[in-house]
């Protein structure tokens, strides 16, 4: 083997490097979170902000109604008070024998009266009122007219002039617009913050279920609260209560077979090594072999289920250590190693890993049956019809080996090698080659 570089220098850098690559991955969940419309988050602050415009514009055409009319009855008012006035004078200069139809500034007379108003006077018999808003640049005004009792009939007009109120009813109107902007400026953000408090414990809770289903059978939930929220970490707490009794219960029934099997299979060892060789004895010689691997994969299964394995971990070059658990195996198998790899790791449990992929690529797969050492990655392709979508979606079953082209089996290989290598700390990740094979990567950790 040539020199090698120490690892441990590499080790500041990688872990930096894993650290960033951390950080940018949940910044971009985050992100991701924030900006997607169909969360609750965002659903939340649209319903209060709908809620809250509603509830502005309801409150803001009151208050415009409201204003409007005190408007309306405030110019009545003045324009109904200059026309008693307007009468005064009229008859001030009827009985003093001057012409009160002599243009004035008191009042309008003739043709300076508007056809509306003498059109309503028309149809009424007492003073009227018309708000004229025929001249905008000037202002609105509010008319008032009635007719005189003198031998004419003479029609008598005001106008009183509201634009200093009209001013005010727009202040009115765009005051209630940026109460009602601002308050949307404080609510959404509140409604987002709040909204985040409550979809922080849901996604506890979501998290916790994750834990459970990839086989952390101890997580919980730890919620307290008695609200709706409460009730639904209650519910999966307990979920995982019952879920943690019923495979605990089959663990024990697993090792309890194994283990109550190795008396009757050390018999028949025994009995097998005593026959007489021949077709037949070969036929049961076989199947004790088999049966005693699975006795002995069920044991293996039992231990790493109750957590009872333990890694001794130690450097070893990662290209002689998988070339030589490929040899053990007696198949045909190409065997690539890039540079000189060293891992820190447990080789009898890493040998074990190999050995069960490699065979299962045998066994299940076709030729030819690749492995490739490169880095702290071990991976092992064949050229089969590849893992059936099911494995790939829920990783390996015991006694479960998929589809029927896949081949036969007890289904307990994968789940060794995937039980041994989360003892040592590695990640298996099992993939589809194009356009055929299957493909098993073994992450090791950085030594």
């Amino acid at each position: 083997m040539g020199p090698t570089t120490d690892p441990a220098q590499g080790t500041e850098p990688a872990r930096d490097r894993r650290a960033a690559a951390r950080w940018a991955a949940a910044s971009a969940r985050a992100l991701r979170r924030l900006a997607d419309p169909r969360s609750l988050r965002w659903k939340i602050a649209a319903g209060v902000a709908a809620a809250a415009c509603a509830m502005a514009v309801g409150i803001g055409f009151l208050v415009h109604q409201t204003s409007a009319d005190r408007y309306m009855n405030v110019g009545r008012s003045d324009a109904l008070r200059e026309l008693g006035d307007a009468e005064t004078e009229f008859r001030r200069a009827l009985s003093a024998g001057r012409d009160p139809a002599a243009p004035t500034d008191a009042y309008a007379v003739g043709d300076k009266v508007p056809d509306e108003v003498r059109r309503r006077l028309g149809a009424s018999s007492g003073p009227v009122t018309w708000y004229d808003t025929r001249r905008p640049l000037q202002g609105p005004f509010m008319w008032a007219a009635t007719r005189m009792d003198d031998p004419g009939a003479t029609v008598v007009a005001v106008s009183v002039y509201l634009g200093s109120e009209l001013r005010s009813l727009q202040a009115l109107d765009r005051h209630i617009r940026y109460a009602a902007v601002a308050t949307l400026a404080v609510v959404v953000p509140v409604t987002l913050l709040a909204a985040e408090l409550v979809l922080r414990r849901l996604r506890r809770v979501a998290g916790t279920a994750r834990r459970i289903r990839n086989g952390s059978l101890d997580a919980r939930t730890g919620g307290r609260r008695r609200d709706e929220i409460g009730e639904i970490s209650l519910a999966v707490d307990h979920m995982a209560d019952a879920l943690q009794d019923r495979l605990r219960g089959e663990q024990r029934f697993t090792a309890d077979v194994a283990h109550e099997l190795r008396t009757p299979l050390a018999g028949l060892v025994t009995s097998a090594s005593l026959l007489p060789e021949g077709e037949a004895t070969d036929l049961v010689r076989d199947r004790v072999r088999v049966l005693r691997g699975l006795v002995d994969d069920l044991l293996e299964i039992s231990r790493l289920d109750a957590g009872a394995e333990r890694a001794d971990t130690q450097r070893v070059p990662l290209g002689d250590l998988v070339t030589e658990s490929v040899r053990r195996t007696g198949l045909d198998t190409r065997i690539t190693v890039v540079g000189a790899p060293v891992a820190r790791t447990d080789p009898r449990r890493l040998d074990r890993v190999v050995t069960n992929l490699v065979v299962n690529a045998h066994r299940h797969g076709g030729p030819p049956v690749e492995v490739t050492v490169d880095g702290a990655a071990i991976v092992v392709r064949d050229h089969g019809p590849g893992f059936p979508q099911d494995l790939l979606d829920h990783g390996p079953q015991r006694f479960r080996t998929g589809a029927a082209e896949r081949g036969h089996g007890h289904g307990l290989g994968l789940t060794i090698a995937f039980g041994q290598a989360g003892v040592i700390g590695a990640r298996v990740a099992l993939a589809n080659a194009k356009p055929r094979g299957a493909v098993a990567t073994v992450e090791l950790p950085p030594a």
